[in-house]
């Protein structure tokens, strides 16, 4: 698969999945997202970068954390996850914030050694090459400086996953064809070594992801999530027939009219050596 190519259905499937994400993820990402917050342990007036910021739900807490003498630069693919992001910061009054967008495997933008911090929620697994990602945040990081990266667990712990297969029988989606490789066994600590960080934890947390109801499913995980692109592609036959597949996948997790999908995250915290 051509990186170049992938990135550019990333940044499209994003910007047609920005309106419906956080009615359908914020929930269920809540607890690996305030993991990676308590790992981050952020300092008033420290410098930190958020990659893959989407619309803001970690940049926010982060910018509170900094204060007006600190500084949070939101960076994400998706324009429109970034023009979210600025308007919810402008709302906010949350003028120590920055936002543009930024490939997170490419951040010429920014020196070596310019921040203190370095958050990727959830955004890692979409990279073609998660180590040149790593690799830049390790570059961009001062001395002595920490980075922590969420991502997907095991796709055997995460019962959501077959919508992948689902959507690619129809259509190659290009989405993220390692989409849980980064969360499988030490896979993730091991390529933070490899891009040079030390003092690696690493913390896997399984928990339930709450819908109320199969609309609020299915709108996640077709409308709101990585295969919105391909989604939006389809004849509403094509949808009727994928949205069944995928209401009988997740069927043995109903609770009444809603369901609780398992789903499972690791957390990783890396620093990086105070002297080469």
């Amino acid at each position: 698969m051509n990186a170049r190519f992938q990135i550019r259905i990333q940044r499209y499937g994003w910007d047609k999945a920005c309106e419906h994400y956080e009615t359908g993820w914020k929930n269920s990402l809540a607890p690996a997202q305030e993991k990676l917050l308590a790992l981050c342990d952020v300092q008033t007036g420290e410098r930190v970068l958020d990659l893959a910021c989407g619309t803001g739900l970690v940049t926010v807490p982060l910018a509170d954390a900094v204060g007006p003498a600190g500084q949070v630069v939101a960076t994400d693919l998706s324009d429109r996850m970034v023009e979210h992001t600025r308007r919810l910061c402008q709302a906010r009054a949350l003028d120590q914030v920055m936002t543009m967008r930024a490939d997170a495997e490419h951040l010429s933008e920014f020196e070596e050694g310019s921040f203190d911090l370095v958050t990727c929620a959830l955004g890692l697994m979409y990279c073609p090459d998660p180590g040149a990602a790593l690799r830049e945040a390790f570059r961009v990081l001062k001395p002595g400086g920490r980075a922590v990266f969420a991502v997907w667990g095991t796709r055997k712990n995460c019962g959501w996953a077959e919508i992948f297969p689902i959507v690619d029988a129809r259509v190659h989606s290009s989405v993220c064809p390692m989409f849980f490789h980064l969360g499988t066994s030490d896979i993730l600590a091991a390529e933070m070594k490899r891009a040079g960080f030390q003092t690696i934890e690493t913390h896997r947390l399984s928990c339930d992801l709450p819908y109320p109801d199969a609309k609020t499913a299915i709108d996640a995980a077709f409308i709101g999530g990585p295969v919105a692109l391909a989604y939006s592609r389809f004849d509403e036959a094509t949808r009727n027939e994928i949205r069944r597949e995928y209401l009988n996948s997740i069927s043995d997790y109903q609770q009444g009219s809603g369901f609780k999908i398992p789903g499972e995250f690791v957390v990783n915290y890396g620093a990086k050596p105070t002297r080469a």
